[in-house]
């Protein structure tokens, strides 16, 4: 079995990024209001290297909702379909703040590597 050519391992390493900062982006998003999921899947696909889907969002919210960080509401919009809207619990919010800190030391570490 030989070596990945860099075009695959690049392919995999963007993947694992991927997936460990969409809880991330997803929390941000939060961070402010409350939203539904279809409102999640726009806001995100506004970042082009992401690459989501509504299929990638909603199991997402259900894991953050079973760890505890998101509550969510059906509610009616008087326009359309009852929608489940989404916002950080106090945990989230917490979550949130540390997960900034986190991302703000990361950032400028990373920047010192160059």
């Amino acid at each position: 079995m030989g070596l990945p050519s860099d075009s695959e391992y690049i392919g995999k390493w963007v993947t694992q990024v991927r997936k460990g900062l969409l809880d991330y982006c997803v929390i941000r998003l939060l961070g402010n209001e409350e939203k539904y999921g279809y409102q999640l899947v726009q806001d995100l696909k506004k970042m082009p290297n992401l690459i989501i889907t509504e299929g990638t969002i909603y199991p997402i919210l259900a894991k953050l909702k079973k760890e505890g960080l998101l509550q969510s509401e059906l509610k009616d919009t008087g326009v359309g379909p009852t929608r489940r809207y989404y916002k950080l619990t106090k945990e989230g919010i917490n979550m949130l703040k540390n997960m900034n800190d986190y991302w703000e030391n990361l950032s400028r570490s990373i920047e010192k590597l160059r």
